[in-house]
């Protein structure tokens, strides 16, 4: 018996198990750049009236206050504003049943004052008389479902690359919001909510709403622009309405065929493979514009008009034109010439016919 109570309060000793260290792939994974690491600014400085990251500076504004009447596109000097601005839109749809609870009970209150003050000989505050008049008429309108109710958010996020131009812009912003009978603030010692919350990750940082029902919703929509910038395509040049860029990808519609403006000299070259209307001995063809002037150039030969250009002069060729009055005719072309692209580009080189 003893000797088993020896055997039992014996300690049992058993090898330590190895801890596991971190795989190879997870060490040399730590020692790497990561995508965070390259899109990262290099600073941020948060300031109780701007950010600064980089060198760039930001300042976001929220709407407070709208205009009682508005009409369709009643954004678009915002839209269409002429400096870089970053605007952010969200939409909250709410419930009709506790809208409308919240509608009885505030039409309940004006009513009041409404009879209270006439009960006392005051005259009729006329805030309150428009105010009791839209709220009857949004009850009515959601009663029958012809509306629903939502809350709306508003913000503006402006860039500058010094303080001084970001007040300019500031102000100048501001005069245009105040055109349009919209009340905007500074979002301040909010700034860095602010900003999340206008840049594309779809997160209201702020909150800061404003009821409107479905119409009224409707025209902040922005169905008209000057923009001229699609998703894919070449660039045409920028926009002078607004700086913008005017990307555009023509063979994405059903009709492909274009119409090029400018003055004399202004360099309107197009591709090779663009096809044109001529009139060559008076037979009249549509034909690549390279093949066109590949022919005129083997027959006539070329001359060395500047650096990178040849062409041919005087090629007997006509080409169908408008005037300054929009009257199409045919006109005798003074030169046909091509040019080469710079040597980094990778297109073929594009033949151009000049007149």
């Amino acid at each position: 018996m003893l000797d088993f109570l020896k055997r039992k309060k014996q300690p049992t000793t058993t090898s330590p198990t190895p801890a596991a260290g971190p795989a190879p792939a997870e060490t040399l994974a730590r020692g790497l750049v990561d995508i965070k690491d390259l899109i990262a600014p290099p600073a941020l400085e948060v300031d109780f009236d701007h950010l600064k990251i980089g060198n760039i500076y930001f300042r976001t504004l929220f709407v407070s206050g709208y205009p009682r009447f508005v009409g369709a596109n009643w954004l678009a000097p915002l839209i269409n504003f002429e400096h870089t601005l970053n605007m952010a839109m969200f939409y909250y749809p709410v419930g009709s049943k506790g809208v409308l609870e919240d509608l009885r009970r505030k039409i309940a209150e004006m009513e009041a004052t409404i009879a209270t003050d006439v009960e006392r000989g005051r005259v009729v505050d006329p805030s309150v008389q428009a105010a009791l008049e839209d709220a009857k008429a949004l009850q009515e309108q959601l009663v029958k479902g012809v509306e629903r109710f939502f809350q709306f958010s508003l913000y503006i996020t402006i860039q500058a690359a010094s303080l001084q131009e970001l007040d300019n812009t500031t102000r100048r912003v501001e005069a245009t919001l105040g055109s349009l009978m919209i009340l905007s603030k500074h979002a301040t010692l909010q700034m860095e909510s602010a900003f999340q919350s206008t840049i594309p990750t779809c997160l209201d940082k702020l909150l800061i709403t404003r009821n409107m029902d479905t119409t009224s919703l409707a025209t902040t929509f922005p169905f008209t622009s000057s923009e001229l910038t699609a998703n894919e395509g070449i660039l045409y040049g920028i926009n002078e309405h607004n700086g913008s860029l005017v990307i555009f990808d023509r063979f994405t519609l059903e009709n492909a065929n274009s119409v090029l403006f400018a003055k004399a000299g202004a360099g309107k070259s197009v591709a090779g493979d663009e096809v044109v209307l001529v009139r060559d001995k008076g037979r009249e063809k549509v034909e690549p514009i390279k093949q066109v002037v590949d022919i005129l150039a083997k027959e006539r030969g070329t001359t060395n008009l500047e650096e990178g250009i040849e062409g041919i002069l005087n090629p007997d060729l006509d080409v169908y034109t408008f005037d300054q009055d929009l009257h199409g005719r045919w006109s005798p072309v003074n030169v046909a010439a091509r040019k080469r692209p710079p040597k980094t580009s990778t297109n073929l080189p594009p033949k151009v016919v000049e007149r």
